[in-house]
């Protein structure tokens, strides 16, 4: 069985990447395909094993490897332009447009779908607005590319034979706006790489990329109203700047940390902030794994990693008063660091290795037996 994996873009190592590296764990032999591929060496080898990406003609355009979403108009065809008919099985890794990939009848195509592409659905007029794209002749062209996009992206559905979605939140996505069913296989967690610390010390902690929708400049407004507690943050991004005028003297940015310098402060800090709507997120999971409380945003994929009272403390509007609010209900509470860490087992990366590797040969016997 010949395998092709396609993955959107490789040129950081999030989340996405994660899941391509469990992939690589279960299946030795892929041969990888993505739009560009600018990653270290260093992520080379922890998420394609060292293996070469076969890519897209945008890999070779001026300024692709700054900012390779400034061509999205082009995105479609060049994921059309991969020749896969040598392969048994595709499998797709998708947030943007893998899943548009052209198969023929013989072949057995599953997408893991991270989510719809959401400056295209959900979040269209919050892209436009962050983007300064709603009016004017660039914000014309930036709604007219998006319209284009959402046509081909609904063109493309029926190339997928099974969709896996990463949460139920995301599965109820893809019905709505693909009409198609899906599984659930929550994405890997590294949860073994997180120890139980069950001795906390006096902060919060929140950290990500600072981009808009993540509202890390909401959690430093609750805390700018409460001088008595310290948050910790950590992250950096475009909003970085804006944030750093924000925050009073409790609040102390770090910018960005290496790994084992955030599972440190996960490990110490009494609760993990978290106000993004997520398709799963990650990182809440990593927290919980290290017997850290989450108090986070009552939607997304969040409902299904926390539990509200047990692991955490769930609030319902992305304010700085329902923050407020969570963290006085929370300071009334208390939790089991054990209690905590189990729960994010249920993420571990073995159990996402063996239930998509049952998946994938499932599907494929299924297949060779029509």
């Amino acid at each position: 069985m010949r395998k092709a994996l396609v993955h959107d873009w490789y040129y950081v190592n999030g989340g996405a990447e994660k899941v391509i590296h469990s992939l690589n764990n279960i299946y030795g032999d892929f041969e990888h395909y993505a739009l560009v591929d600018f990653l270290g060496e260093e992520d080379r080898r922890y998420i394609l094993k060292g293996k070469k990406v076969n890519t897209s003609f945008i890999q070779k355009w001026p300024t692709a490897k700054k900012n390779h979403r400034k061509f999205l108009q082009f995105f479609p065809l060049a994921i059309e332009q991969f020749d896969l008919n040598s392969y048994d099985l595709v499998i797709s890794s998708s947030a943007s447009v893998s899943k548009g990939v052209l198969t023929n009848l013989k072949q057995l195509h599953i997408c893991y779908c991270h989510s719809p592409m959401r400056y295209a659905w959900d979040l269209y007029h919050q892209y436009l607005e962050d983007s300064q794209l709603k009016t004017g002749l660039r914000g014309f062209y930036a709604k007219w590319v998006l319209h284009n996009i959402r046509q081909w992206d609904l063109i493309t559905i029926n190339r997928v034979d099974h969709f896996i979605a990463n949460s139920k939140y995301v599965a109820q996505r893809i019905k709505k706006i693909y009409n198609r069913d899906s599984i659930v296989i929550y994405p890997p967690v590294d949860v073994n790489q997180y120890e139980l610390k069950e001795e906390k010390q006096d902060f919060y902690l929140t950290a990500s990329r600072m981009v808009p929708y993540k509202k890390m400049a909401t959690i430093v407004e609750a805390f700018n109203e409460m001088p008595d507690r310290k948050l910790v943050v950590i992250g950096d991004g475009p909003d970085y700047n804006k944030i750093k005028k924000l925050a009073k003297d409790n609040i102390e940015l770090k910018g960005f940390l290496n790994s084992n310098e955030l599972k440190s402060y996960m490990q110490n800090a009494k609760a993990f902030v978290f106000a993004a709507k997520e398709d799963f997120g990650i990182i809440p999971v990593e927290a919980q794994a290290c017997g850290t409380p989450i108090i986070g945003f009552n939607e997304g994929g969040l409902k299904e990693t926390v539990i509200d009272g047990k692991t955490g403390v769930l609030f319902d509007q992305q304010t700085p008063q329902a923050i407020k609010k969570a963290i006085e209900k929370f300071e009334k509470m208390s939790f089991n660091a054990q209690d905590i860490r189990t729960n994010a087992m249920r993420f571990s990366s073995s159990r996402f290795e063996d239930e998509m590797k049952a998946f994938i040969d499932l599907k494929y016997k299924e297949f060779k037996n029509k």
